[in-house]
């Protein structure tokens, strides 16, 4: 019973210190520009047993099944994310670059470490073979990527080409042959630590088990398939998974157990790659792609927190702090080894030249299953397995915080990326486009007009304007959608767009202003809900129809007097959003403005977060004001707030 009680206090503790790594890690990527994992690991090493013991030494081998079952999250993810489909046509080259890689980096890697030995101080009292052992162990780590935050820089940077298809695709594929590698050189290392021995019968045996391991691993996805495929509560379903991949855990565990005592050799199934495979299957091979997608989207940001958190906790600091030159030199030799094998497969595959000196760049990054996979090595040789670790990781944190940086750099290179433009100054004048001649069009161009808003409605048929009779609102033909004709209609003033053509349409005009022009405001009827997302990615408010009249009506039912309110329809009052400009009222609370006691301020955005305003809420130069209020003391706020 002490036991339970114990246990139950070690995990509760662990919880409430995960959540609060979750704050740690938001708050360091939003501030410091640190990737989220840093901040949940150093959340970790703070807590961990080196410096404030509130996850003690003896707690970490109670919340092992954390570990376990996080890693075959992460390993979900990481099949999930090997989609044939979309790789077929750049295959040949994403071939090349995977092999070239794992040929140098291991080679690299284990030579260095194995010369960086009497260095490192739990490698100095191995003897040869125990050190060659462990060094093929971390040379089949470094190859590790980190397919989140490749995919994280592409969005942001919304690169599409050759180059950047290419990086993905090797990026996820890696994320798979790392895994495979480190089965591999896990085998040969536990039998040179073991005495085994490497011959024919290692060989037979290593053979056995990694045909053993794709059984298993298709079992598994016809087991997560089963699961899918029946009509279960979203909830169950995600048990039913993760209890499926944390029983794979225990299920290889307890067959090493058994095998080394009524076998002369151990049976070693590699958890990772099972769960790997059963990903792939269920991803490439079976309807319910979308589904497993959406749960593994849906679980894993709560589990990367536990594990990296545990992960931190977990960090010898004692032994990183007289390996911390050996980390970097591994570092640097990673970097020398990603750049030859990355180069060299690029020209086998016959790549630009261009893009082969740059792809190295974007492979820097290390993250959860390179984690994982040093996790795994120190729960199966427990003699050595944290300090294992801890080197481990720290070469892991240094990528981290380099790599990004660099692929950035990369992608802006190879002259795929398509960030946002500058958004232009205010110039005194608000400005909106309308795209679309419609009824509902020219009432908006008029509704803005009495605001103080100088609107052109664009037209892109001139047929439309024949017999157009609008003399109060201003009507422009756009004869072709180019970047120049928008210039010349007067885009780069813009503060605001509504467009009201078809959907595809509409996403060109988006994209344009969003590229080029860096329009603040964007508005988008859409009729299709499938490009949600790609207008979502753009920024741009979107407006469907139909869902719109719907919710304003249930508005109406439910807060008549406020709905009104906020619509306008109120007489004599207003919402507006203001743009802070004046550097006079810059670091003023909201209590300290002395506002007029008829307007109040509804919430303050800012760096794209909506703040929730309250009397001791900060302004900032660049904050948008949302206020409501009576429409002459909104002017006066306006022209006060520098608008």
């Amino acid at each position: 019973m002490a036991n339970y009680r114990e246990l139950f206090i070690f995990v509760a503790g662990f919880v409430v210190i995960a959540l609060a790594s979750r704050q740690i890690g938001a708050f360091l990527a939003a501030k410091a520009q640190l990737p989220l994992i840093s901040g949940f690991l150093l959340a970790g090493v703070v807590a961990g047993p080196y410096v404030l013991d509130l996850i003690p030494a003896e707690a970490l081998e109670h919340l092992r099944l954390v570990d376990q079952l996080s890693l075959a999250v992460i390993a979900f993810a990481a099949g999930s994310e090997l989609y044939l489909e979309e790789m077929r046509s750049s295959l040949r080259s994403i071939s090349w670059v995977v092999l070239g890689n794992v040929l140098a980096v291991p080679v690299l890697g284990t030579a260095v470490v194995l010369l960086l030995a009497d260095y490192i101080p739990f490698m100095r009292e191995m003897d040869t073979l125990g050190r060659l052992g462990v060094s093929l162990m971390i040379g089949a780590i470094l190859v590790a990527r980190s397919p989140s935050s490749a995919i994280a820089i592409i969005n942001e940077l919304r690169a599409k080409g050759p180059f950047s298809k290419t990086v993905l695709g090797v990026t996820m594929v890696t994320d798979v042959a790392v895994i495979i590698l480190f089965a591999i050189s896990l085998e040969v290392a536990d039998a040179l630590l073991t005495r085994l021995g490497l011959n024919l019968a290692f060989l037979l045996l290593l053979a056995g088990e990694l045909m053993l391991t794709g059984l298993v691993g298709l079992a598994l996805g016809w087991l997560m398939a089963w699961v899918l495929a029946h009509r279960l509560r979203p909830a169950l379903k995600i048990a039913l998974l993760l209890g499926a991949g944390l029983g794979t855990f225990l299920l290889t565990a307890s067959l090493r157990e058994v095998t080394a005592v009524y076998l002369p050799f151990e049976i070693l199934l590699e958890p990772l790659l099972i769960c790997l495979i059963g990903s792939f299957w269920v991803t490439n091979y079976t309807p319910y792609r979308a589904e497993f997608l959406r749960i593994i989207h849906d679980v894993g940001p709560p589990t990367y927190v536990l594990f990296f958190t545990l992960t931190g906790a977990s960090l010898a600091l004692d032994v990183l702090a007289t390996a911390w030159l050996a980390a970097l030199a591994l570092f640097i030799i990673r970097l020398v080894g990603i750049f030859l094998g990355s180069l060299g497969g690029g020209m086998a595959a016959g790549d630009p030249m261009k893009y082969n000196r740059l792809s190295w760049m974007t492979y820097v990054t290390m993250a959860g299953v390179g984690l994982g996979l040093a996790k795994e090595a120190a729960d199966i040789f427990p003699e050595f397995g944290i300090e294992f670790a801890t080197v481990v990781i720290a070469v892991i944190v240094v990528s981290q915080l380099v790599g990004p940086p660099l692929f950035k750099w990369a992608i802006v290179r190879s002259g795929e990326a398509r960030p946002r433009h500058e958004t232009p100054s205010f110039d005194g004048v608000r400005d909106a486009l309308i795209f679309g001649l419609r009824p509902d069009a020219v009432l908006l161009a008029r509704q803005l007009g009495h605001h103080g808003w100088q609107v052109k409605v664009v037209c892109l048929e001139p047929a439309e304007i024949e017999g157009l009779e609008t003399p109060d609102v201003t009507v422009a033909y756009l004869s072709e959608l180019s970047v120049e004709a928008l210039r010349d209609l007067g885009m780069a003033q813009a503060d605001a767009i509504v467009a009201m053509q078809s959907d595809e349409l509409n996403y060109q005009i988006c994209e344009l202003a969003y590229e080029h022009f860096g329009t603040p405001t964007m508005v988008a009827y859409l009729l299709d809900r499938s490009m949600f997302e790609q207008f979502y990615r753009l920024g741009v408010s979107v407006v469907e129809p139909q869902t719109a009249v719907v919710s304003l009506l249930d508005h109406f039912v439910r807060a008549p007097v406020g709905t009104s309110m906020l619509l306008g329809m109120r007489t004599a009052q207003d919402v507006v959003d203001v743009e802070l400009r004046n550097p006079d009222l810059h670091g003023l609370t909201l209590r300290d403005l002395r506002l007029p006691l008829d307007i109040l301020v509804l919430s303050v955005q800012r760096n794209g977060e909506t703040i929730i305003s309250r009397g001791y809420t900060r302004l900032e130069l660049g904050d948008r004001i949302t206020m409501v209020g009576s429409v002459a003391k909104l002017e006066e706020v306006m022209v006060r707030f520098g608008n």
